[in-house]
């Protein structure tokens, strides 16, 4: 098709700003681009690829004209995506309001991209650490199926948004100028308490749902039934909120169908797209998340064989969430949908 005109929602925020950016770096082609945030935020000058753009305040008549509107997350898009289809866009959405719903395919391009071909108007980019994690498991269930998965993340404040940066950046300041630190955003805004997140690890991310899990563990349960098509697999999260500005790590316990050595996994995720295998315990290689931030892609290391099952294995996995947890996913979902025609 021709170069789309292309809207982006919530573009003065973190997702927002990195997909300029890497609309700016991978040459994403468009004809026209629009950006949008609220009415706090209109008016905002914005330089892309040497033009200035206006932010505009967001309404329902906004994507007339446009093609592809990419939305970076929030309450927004339960508003405004119904209103972009309606238009004519096809809405790749970072929000969790339509993760779930069996009629909105939830892609990750290396690993589901045939669910586009069903789309019908709204494409969900999943959660952060549930697109770190799959990315890391598509080979290894290609292979041999996998029956059970324990994950326990260490989730970077950024997935906050800016204000949690801030507000950690802020406390490490205090703190060493032995000053009191201040905690109004962490574990999530509107809820009753905050904690200090310097130097502190909380347990909880987002709010607390049914037998105790929180709503972003179920996230990574059901979105991982839903992207490998196989609701067989067992599966329990815990998710956990530390000091880091930018970059996911998960510790995953994978039970297999069949036996897989360490070796030849790490020869599958090496030969995966988006995958780079870091593992070399005596010279100390392992990925972390200082330098897994502002990459593409995601990390794999401490590959090793779980001897408390027959078939067993455990992984370290890092990504940056922003990027291919949030940003670049759903850009990489836009340029499959041109290349294929699916606009």
């Amino acid at each position: 098709m021709k170069k789309p005109n292309v809207a982006i929602l919530g573009a003065t925020g973190a997702v927002g700003q990195e997909f300029l950016q890497l609309i700016a770096e991978r040459n994403f082609p468009f004809n026209e681009l629009k950006l949008l945030a609220s009415e706090r935020s209109a008016g905002k000058k914005i330089d892309v690829l040497g033009k200035t753009y206006t932010v505009e305040e967001a309404t329902v008549d906004s994507f007339k004209n446009i093609q592809i509107a990419l939305f970076a997350g929030g309450s927004a898009s339960k508003t405004f995506a119904p209103a972009a289809v309606k238009h004519g866009a096809v809405v790749i959405d970072n929000s969790s309001a339509f993760r779930m719903d069996p009629e909105v395919p939830l892609v990750v391009p290396e690993v589901n991209p045939e669910a586009l071909k069903n789309h019908k108007g709204i494409i969900a980019n999943p959660n952060c650490s549930t697109i770190i994690m799959v990315m890391a498991l598509k080979p290894i269930y290609d292979a041999v199926k996998i029956k059970r998965i324990v994950v326990s993340t260490y989730q970077a404040v950024s997935g906050a948004g800016k204000e949690a940066i801030d507000e950690l950046t802020d406390q490490v300041r205090a703190i060493s100028e032995n000053r009191p630190a201040v905690a109004k955003i962490l574990p999530s805004a509107g809820l009753p308490k905050h904690y200090q997140m310097a130097f502190n690890l909380i347990p909880q991310i987002d709010v607390f749902v049914e037998d105790d899990y929180t709503k972003e563990e179920m996230k990574m349960v059901h979105e991982t039934h839903k992207i490998l098509g196989d609701d067989s697999i067992a599966i329990t999260a815990t998710t956990v909120r530390v000091p880091v500005y930018r970059s996911h790590s998960e510790s995953i316990n994978l039970e297999l169908g069949n036996r897989l050595s360490p070796e030849r996994a790490k020869e599958l995720l090496a030969a995966f797209p988006g995958v780079i295998v870091e593992d070399n315990p005596a010279e100390q290689i392992y990925p972390m998340p200082l330098f897994t931030s502002n990459r593409d892609e995601v990390f794999v290391g401490r590959i090793r064989q779980d001897k408390s099952v027959p078939y067993g294995l455990n992984l370290w996995v890092v990504g940056d969430q922003i990027r291919k947890g949030a940003a670049l996913n759903a850009l990489q979902i836009a340029e499959y949908m041109i290349k294929h025609n699916l606009v």
